[in-house]
């Protein structure tokens, strides 16, 4: 197979197509039908899926994660976006400025006061407790790390949480899950589509773009994973049943593709670092719902490996027709490449 360039996924987004309010209603937000390149509205969802369908979401959260702080002893500024802890108590943070910045130099975020280790590499490091925590740093001076391209404001920061989410972790949200309401759920369970759920931390590879000529060559971050066995239980049921798994959003198929990496789906809870490419074989998901991605992005690649070549076909229509992008934007649906 002929090495994939990061330039195979790039397109032209317009600064005017990036959403920069949330639309409501959630479910008001458009569909774009992949199959056969219609355009719907997000609660028109149950109607384009079959009674024995499986949606599965991911359940996590956005937690205050945005740190401002300032550099001991010169008292410069500084930001860390937190993105994934250690059972030693440290965190993996991106940082800036970095200028300057070096191993065992110490910041402090309110009370809590760190060192880093290491020097920082491409903005990102690795933040050790020396007084507090960063846990309890996020309590009292944290704040929702919105997307670096969002430039609105949301009179409610619940506005970046899905409806369903319970368990707190992650530096960005599964935004493909923001279009979702009660009522929507209700309407699925109405039409006969069951709904599970997995629970991956988003981390880094939300934010850093590719950087590399190969994708191959990109070195993808790990993030933590649960898929309980209910939702084995749920994934095995629909098969049998006929019925298709509908991943809503890159996350959840990144969750499940792992759960199932040594060839059946199984419980799973633990780190992955799986990096879906073009040429892989996906074992679990039928059908995805997911928005419109950075370009040259690994969230595109993914999209690109689950769709073919299609994927840009359905990009282009949807900058024709006006859609919004990113993560206050829309959503479409897609099929797995046969």
């Amino acid at each position: 197979m002929p090495a994939v360039k990061t330039s195979d996924f790039s397109y032209d987004l317009p600064e005017e197509a990036i959403a920069q309010s949330a639309v409501e209603p959630r479910d008001s937000a458009r569909l774009l039908d992949t199959r056969d390149l219609t355009d719907h509205t997000f609660r028109e969802l149950p109607d384009l899926l079959e009674p024995g369908d499986l949606v599965v979401v991911n359940r996590t959260r956005v937690s205050p994660m945005r740190l401002e702080g300032r550099r001991e002893p010169s008292g410069g500024r500084i930001e860390a976006l937190l993105l994934r802890s250690a059972a030693d108590g440290s965190w993996e943070a991106i940082m800036r400025p970095t200028r300057r910045l070096h191993d065992g130099d110490r910041l402090a975020f309110g009370d809590t006061v760190v060192a880093l280790r290491g020097d920082p590499v491409e903005g990102c490091g690795v933040l050790v407790p020396v007084v507090g925590s960063l846990e309890g740093a996020m309590a009292r001076v944290g704040s929702l790390p919105l997307p670096p391209y969002f430039h609105g404001e949301l009179a409610d920061y619940e506005r970046y949480q899905t409806v369903y989410g319970t368990s707190p972790g992650s530096a960005a949200a599964p935004t493909a899950g923001l279009h979702f309401t009660p009522e929507l759920i209700a309407a699925l369970g109405a039409r006969g589509v069951s709904v599970a759920s997995v629970d991956l931390k988003v981390g880094l590879d939300t934010f850093r773009p590719i950087s590399v000529e190969l994708v191959a060559d990109h070195d993808i971050h790990s993030e933590d994973v649960e898929v309980p066995e209910e939702t084995v239980a749920a994934v095995s049921a629909a098969g049998r049943e006929g019925g298709r798994v509908v991943a809503i959003g890159t996350t959840t198929v990144r969750a499940l593709e792992s759960a199932a990496a040594r060839g059946a789906l199984g419980r799973f809870n633990g780190s992955t670092d799986l990096f879906i490419q073009p040429g892989y074989g996906f074992r679990v998901v039928d059908l995805l719902v997911t928005n419109f991605h950075v370009p040259a992005s690994t969230l595109i690649v993914l999209v690109s490996a689950f769709m073919g070549e299609a994927w840009r076909a359905a990009y282009e229509a949807a900058l024709t027709r006006g859609y919004r992008f990113l993560s206050f934007g829309d959503a479409m649906l897609a099929q797995r490449r046969r």
